[in-house]
């Protein structure tokens, strides 16, 4: 693709779900639907399994359609880095923050990103998740010349789970 077009997706585009390929469906459905907390809205046998929030058709694709007991895709090579799913409080970031402590669940990493804050893990095919909520866009961070300022900073955990309190 060389040639430039003049042209911008439409404001209302939105990403609509994610499917992964996993190496064994019910090991990624404890993952997804039993500790992250999606509903099951189809099955297809045992080869493959759609899940939402809400109610929605599917957020989230599960399929062994051509990964059937296949090992992980290497960390160093190209594919998906992680799926991004956003929560609509901090207090529900705190809320699975605080349910995968207690289920000794390990995180890869944790960050405060100006614009948002940020859980990061793999599933069980080592396929990266964050789990995040946004801040509110009038509180996001901008350089002096208008530009948002994102950046990676420690994000206070403890101070996440104060949220708890806040039911």
């Amino acid at each position: 693709m060389t040639e430039k077009k003049d042209y911008t997706v439409p404001m209302q585009t939105r990403i609509g779900h994610v499917h992964l390929k996993v190496s064994n469906l019910e090991r990624a459905l404890e993952f997804y639907r039993g500790l992250l907390g999606f509903e099951v809205t189809t099955l297809y046998g045992d080869q493959a399994a759609f899940l939402s929030a809400g109610g929605y058709h599917h957020h989230i694709g599960l399929n062994t359609w051509h990964s059937k007991g296949a090992s992980p895709a290497p960390s160093d090579g190209v594919g998906l880095y992680h799926t991004a799913i956003v929560y609509p409080t901090r207090r529900d970031l705190g809320v699975v923050f605080d349910r995968l402590r207690r289920l000794n669940y390990p995180l890869t990493g944790v960050a405060d990103h100006g614009v948002s804050e940020a859980l990061y893990l793999n599933d069980p095919d080592g396929n990266g998740v964050e789990l995040y909520w946004d801040r509110p866009k009038e509180q996001w961070p901008h350089h002096p010349d208008g530009s948002l300022e994102m950046y990676t900073r420690a994000l206070d955990l403890e101070d996440l789970l104060k949220e708890l309190d806040k039911g």
